[in-house]
């Protein structure tokens, strides 16, 4: 196991799961405290590295596309300080740092995990219920609706329109805009079917996040998206019009002039050839020092306890 700790938190890597939990302290951001401890399957991790730096290092973690509900809302425009997949390193535990990214960096090799997007979320996203205050108004979200409700700040429009409550089964997606400077950012949730063109700050389903308030703002609104969006049809879901397939036949085997087959597939049989292909892979890691002779005996028994 490898394992770091920080005054901003610490990673943990067991080899199947990475834990990051942040730390207590003041200089740590509210969305990390809020978000609390994540725990990161190998199956979605895309790679990991080590920046060091004069007076302090970063660790930073690069999950697969689409397999995090949080970085699928947040899109790489989350400020460091309160990205979860980063770690600052005091320069004095740089080694422990590099380290950790070998054992991850091994893992992946070992365990074949593909760099390519996924088809589902692999994390369960922020816990609910959640809370955000925005400008102009707040959302709730308690895992089955979305509320809304608008203070004096809000636009005429809004206020009019009243507060709102929207049901996941409702909604086609929602988008989080963070604010920029002096520029606001927004909050905004979509309802299936059609519905008329509208700036953000007039949408009675949109709360604002003004510019001069992004830090007191992020937290809430970014984390409540992402709670919405993995309740949300994944991103990578079918398209809708492919031809369906019956359950029955698909996946079934079939005879040459493409009818299913009448033979039971033996879903235990092994596959040999791709055993053989990781037999010949395991050599050249093993050759090559990335395995240790008694991480690639315990290895090859695994595998030759499978023919």
């Amino acid at each position: 196991m490898a394992e770091i700790l920080q005054p901003t938190g610490s990673w943990t890597f067991d080899r199947e799961t990475l834990r990051i939990v942040p730390g207590s302290g003041k200089g740590v951001h509210t969305l990390r405290k809020t978000l609390g401890e994540v725990a990161v399957p190998l199956e979605a991790v895309a790679g990991i590295a080590y920046e060091a730096g004069r007076k302090s290092g970063r660790l930073r973690l690069r999950l697969r596309t689409g397999a995090d509900p949080l970085a699928q809302v947040a899109n790489g425009r989350l400020p460091d300080s309160a990205d979860p997949y980063q770690l600052t390193v005091e320069s004095d535990r740089s080694g422990v740092a590099e380290y950790l990214v070998e054992e991850v960096r091994n893992a992946l090799l070992l365990e074949q995990v593909p760099g390519t997007p996924c088809d589902r979320f692999l994390l369960p996203g922020p816990s609910i219920p959640l809370t955000a205050a925005c400008s102009d108004g707040t959302a709730t979200f308690d895992g089955e609706r979305v509320h809304l409700e608008w203070n004096w700040m809000a636009e005429e429009s809004k206020s009019y329109a009243g507060p709102r409550s929207l049901a996941i089964e409702e909604l086609s997606g929602v988008e989080w805009t963070p604010s920029v400077g002096w520029e606001n950012g927004n909050l905004r949730f979509r309802p299936k079917g059609p519905h008329a063109t509208i700036k953000p700050e007039h949408d009675p389903n949109s709360l604002t996040l003004w510019g001069i308030r992004q830090a007191r703002e992020t937290s809430g609104a970014v984390l409540l998206a992402a709670a919405v969006t993995v309740r949300l049809p994944h991103p990578a879901s079918a398209d809708e019009n492919a031809p369906a397939i019956a359950p029955s036949a698909a996946g079934a085997p079939q005879t040459a002039d493409g009818a299913p087959s009448t033979a039971t597939p033996n879903k235990d049989a092994p596959d040999h050839d791709g055993l053989l292909r990781r037999l010949r892979e395991l050599g050249e890691l093993h050759q090559s020092g990335v395995l240790t002779d008694d991480e690639f005996a315990t290895a090859k028994k695994a595998i030759l306890d499978r023919f």
